[in-house]
């Protein structure tokens, strides 16, 4: 699915826009900036075939790799999470932070982003509605995942809302969503770990 830019997306606390598409000798990348009020941003999250990058334009970002301490940095600093790297980040000043970046190569995370902040803003709380994050996160789980969801929910619940929500024509407005791409290695090493401790 394509957008015509510049895409904004907004939530509580959040505002991301998607500047433009680029290409250069290493492929296609997506321009971003975002906005983020004090004590906001996304929780522990993961982008199996994406790198992000963002540099701090205003404000102070608080960020954390899973399993590692929290680290800060200031106005002009860039903060980079490697493709596979569960991570997140927040505003970690008093006033709104700006920053801008890029996410290399875009695939499908226009559309998975801004289906989400649409799900979040619609329950009008700060949580997409449960059928849509079970759809979203079941046809893209090659794409993103989201690490604070336990591992049985994902596994059971999940594919449950899927059948259900199905049956009640929940997913009627995803008739156009974009084809998820293939997993990549660490995705698939993730999944037998996650495999390997359910049968321990």
């Amino acid at each position: 699915m394509r957008y015509a830019h510049p895409h904004v997306i907004r939530t509580d606390g959040e505002e991301l826009t998607f500047v433009a598409e680029h290409e250069d000798e290493e492929g296609r990348w997506l321009e971003v900036r975002n906005r983020v009020a004090p004590g906001k941003g996304p929780p522990m999250h993961v982008h199996y075939r994406q790198e992000e990058s963002l540099t701090v334009t205003k404000g102070r970002i608080g960020y954390q790799v899973e399993g590692e301490a929290e680290q800060f940095a200031e106005e002009g600093e860039t903060v980079h999470f490697p493709a596979g790297t569960p991570h997140r980040f927040w505003n970690a000043g008093s006033e709104e932070m700006e920053c801008s970046g890029y996410i290399r190569p875009p695939e499908n995370v226009e559309y998975f982003l801004t289906e989400i902040y649409d799900s979040i803003n619609r329950s009008g709380g700060r949580r997409p509605d449960p059928f849509d994050a079970a759809f979203l996160l079941g046809r893209y789980r090659t794409e993103f995942g989201m690490n604070d969801i336990p591992g049985f929910v994902v596994g059971v619940i999940f594919p449950i809302q899927r059948f259900v929500g199905g049956l009640l024509g929940r997913f009627r407005r995803y008739r156009d969503a974009p084809e998820p791409m293939p997993a990549t290695t660490t995705h698939r090493n993730r999944n037998d770990r996650e495999q390997s401790s359910r049968r321990a």
